[in-house]
């Protein structure tokens, strides 16, 4: 197969997304972020990475390490909650509980886990935190992370905000064990190293304030008679207005909580790298869950007129294709609907006067023979060529060849190289 021009395969964390190829550092990107934020190492750890630097996240499968590492992209996020870690605070109401700080070792490898008793009472066992939000009718996802005592199985999380909403979850078998309220939209839990769970639940507020719930159950009872010593793990704890989970973002009694800042990755290659009279361009990603706004990736000439582009679409499992030279499309759809867009997809452009094509995970889904002359494009960005529509998501590969690659290279190139890479590239459990 013909040597990509310019190749994005990550391995190394910075103020750029470095690229491979060319070894000149043409093709390396442009990285803002301003601020802190937090990734998943190599040993499956939550780790902090700082201000202006890039975030190589590593994959995990049943709660390890499976692959190579992509490169995250996520939009603005606050952590409403001050205190994310520090449950002993006095901003955490205790009821019918006792906390105790520093008791285990938490997701990111330190002895700063806080372990949540039930006492004896006959009513519910928790603790709370009442959160402004910016107003009725918001979208907001709470998380935790949280780990069983052995004899502590349950996590209830829930909140107050008028309809009482509520999901419980098994920490014991790492599954969702039951979920209530009118405004819930999805839950959802991850397993960690060492028997750590990322817990979450999205819902839609009535009010511009929520009163946000941790506590433990017995089976199907919120409300029983405690035993005084059964209890389970809390740490990093979240709630941010958006339709999905994002990357822990830590706090410590900061007033109004911690925004993680968007970011973007822009500036790579020039003209010399894109111009001609055809290419091939790969990438290999996976969307975050509905972002609510189109996100894309584009190699262009700063206009609208000259682009290869793809978008995610904010509708859920959609997306859209383009490509224009000259102000004429040479590939266009809108809309295209694919399966849970959510897992690693394979896609691919090429590009040639009467021959040109759109391939997903080996297949070919679109085709041109639309004709036209040699173009000029100058840079390859995670946004739109006009500079809107970041692309927030997982980048895990991305190739441009300077020659239009046969069908049979593009099929290669899209396709997984077995059962076994197929599953891991899913992130899916081989059973």
């Amino acid at each position: 197969m013909a040597k990509p021009k310019l190749a994005l395969i990550p391995a190394a964390q910075g103020s750029k997304l470095f690229s491979v190829l060319p070894s000149s550092g043409v093709g390396d990107f442009d990285f803002s972020r301003s601020g802190k934020a937090t990734r998943i190492n190599s040993q499956g750890l939550i780790e902090e990475v700082s201000n202006g630097q890039s975030r190589l996240n590593y994959p995990m499968i049943d709660g390890k390490v499976v692959g190579c590492p992509h490169h995250i992209l996520e939009p603005e996020r606050r952590n409403l909650l001050p205190y994310s870690e520090d449950f002993n605070n006095s901003d955490w109401t205790k009821f019918n509980s006792t906390v105790i700080a520093n008791s285990i070792i938490s997701p990111d490898g330190t002895l700063n886990a806080t372990k949540l008793t039930e006492d004896t009472s006959s009513s519910t066992h928790r603790i709370y935190d009442t959160i402004i939000v910016s107003a009725a009718g918001v979208i907001c996802t709470q998380s935790i992370f949280a780990k069983s005592g052995g004899n502590g199985r349950y996590l209830r999380m829930f909140r107050g905000s008028g309809t009482y909403n509520f999901a419980v979850f098994d920490l014991d078998n790492g599954v969702v064990f039951s979920q209530g309220g009118g405004n819930i939209i999805s839950t959802k839990i991850e397993k960690y190293p060492n028997g750590w769970y990322k817990c979450s639940s999205t819902f839609t507020t009535q009010f511009g304030n929520i009163a946000t719930y941790y506590g433990m159950q017995n089976g199907s009872l919120d409300s029983y008679t405690g035993d005084g010593t059964s209890s389970i793990y809390l740490w990093g704890a979240m709630l941010e207005e958006g339709s999905y989970p994002t990357s822990y973002i830590p706090t410590n009694g900061e007033s109004g909580g911690v925004t993680r800042s968007a970011e973007t990755a822009t500036g790579s290659g020039d003209a010399a790298t894109f111009s001609g009279s055809e290419c091939s361009f790969m990438f290999e990603s996976k969307a975050l869950l509905n972002n609510g706004s189109d996100t894309r990736i584009s190699i262009s000439d700063g206009t609208n007129n000259n682009r290869i582009e793809f978008s995610y679409g904010s509708g859920g499992n959609e997306i859209f294709v383009l490509v224009k030279i000259g102000g004429v499309n040479i590939i266009y759809t809108t809309n295209e609907s694919l399966s849970n867009l959510s897992e690693y997809k394979k896609f691919a452009f090429k590009l040639k006067s009467g021959n040109s094509a759109f391939y997903i995970n080996g297949f070919e889904i679109l085709t041109s023979s639309t004709t036209f002359s040699n173009y000029i494009m100058s840079e390859l960005k995670f946004e739109n060529s006009a500079d809107g529509f970041p692309f927030y998501g997982k980048a895990k590969q991305l190739q441009y060849y300077d020659s239009a690659l046969t069908d049979s290279k593009l099929e290669q190139l899209t396709s997984w190289t077995s059962f076994t890479d197929m599953a891991e590239g899913q992130l899916y459990t081989i059973e």
